[in-house]
């Protein structure tokens, strides 16, 4: 059974830090694309990162460059997101997700939702003073 489950999310003041982690399991992700895409009330579900974990290829949405970092540990089978500087607007539940995709087809763009076939339950992100 493939299964994604994150970790690490809470209540954190702004200018602060969280780290994100995505345990995987029922298959290795080595050769796909694995994602943080994030949800706030209200709004679409947006790409934040992605990691092409054969290449070890990153690439980040505009709003969270800089500032969040997407890394992998493919002998944990667990993906991370390391999220500093943190502002209220990103607010929301994040969620890993995993598509079996290569590097070159989007290019620096963030996969598009329908990419994915592994969705994790998601994790809430709430900062706030």
């Amino acid at each position: 059974e493939v299964q994604l489950v994150e970790s690490g999310g809470g209540l954190v003041q702004p200018g602060g830090s969280l780290r994100l982690s995505c345990v995987v399991s029922g298959f290795t992700f080595t050769g796909y694309a694995m994602s943080w895409v994030r949800q706030a009330p209200g709004k679409e579900r947006e790409g934040v990162a992605v990691i092409y974990s054969s290449a070890g290829t990153t690439y980040y949405a505009d709003s969270v460059k800089g500032r969040f970092t997407i890394s992998q540990d493919t002998a944990k089978n667990t993906v991370y997101l390391q999220m500093n500087s943190l502002k209220p607007e990103d607010t929301a539940m994040y969620y890993c997700a995993a598509a079996t995709i290569g590097p070159f087809l989007y290019g620096a763009t963030l996969p598009p939702d329908y990419e994915y076939t592994s969705w994790g339950q998601g994790t809430q992100v709430t900062v706030s003073s």
